[in-house]
């Protein structure tokens, strides 16, 4: 087959390719790529194709193999390699785990400054931590709404002093 009908060939099976390569890509300038790169590498391997075998499934072969070696050059790309001692690679930030020692750490001092509560304050104050509204607290501990307020004010601010090292700065 000369250089000419080859072409002319190829002119009239792109028409077909168009679907296929637009179905790999989901989308149309990615697509139009596509087979323009499979026409491109059919023009200058045509020395390859055989007469009488099937130009339609040697174009649909190469169009599939351009699509997956271009896919798998971005996927290499968008994978860093880590250099560190581990050498491990790393394709996306969504996989950390967060170390909840921290977390531990604060709740213990928490808990540690409220138990050194005194216990005048530290009822209302875990009462209303634990969803007890001012009137109720008031009602169960027999005392006046207001020293109820009172002792969980003195008891935060109490807390707050103990805690200080967690208290986050503008």
């Amino acid at each position: 087959m000369t250089a000419l009908e080859f072409s002319y060939s190829l002119d009239k099976m792109s028409k077909s390719l168009k679907p296929f390569a637009l179905k790999l890509t989901k989308d149309m300038e990615e697509a139009n790529d596509l087979l323009q790169e499979t026409i491109l590498k059919a023009f200058t391997n045509r020395d390859k194709f055989t007469d009488g075998t099937n130009l339609k499934a040697w174009l649909y072969t190469i169009m599939k193999n351009t699509f997956i070696t271009n896919y798998q050059r971005m996927v290499r790309r968008n994978t860093f390699i880590d250099t560190t001692d581990n050498l491990h690679y790393i394709n996306s930030t969504s996989n950390i785990t967060e170390n909840l020692a921290y977390a531990s750490f604060t709740m213990k001092d928490i808990t540690r400054a409220i138990a050194k509560l005194d216990d005048a304050y530290k009822t209302p104050f875990m009462m209303h931590y634990r969803g007890f509204k001012y009137h109720e607290i008031a009602d169960r501990l027999n005392i006046p709404i207001g020293t109820v307020k009172n002792r969980i004010h003195i008891a935060r601010k109490e807390l707050k002093a103990v805690l200080k090292n967690y208290s986050v700065k503008d």
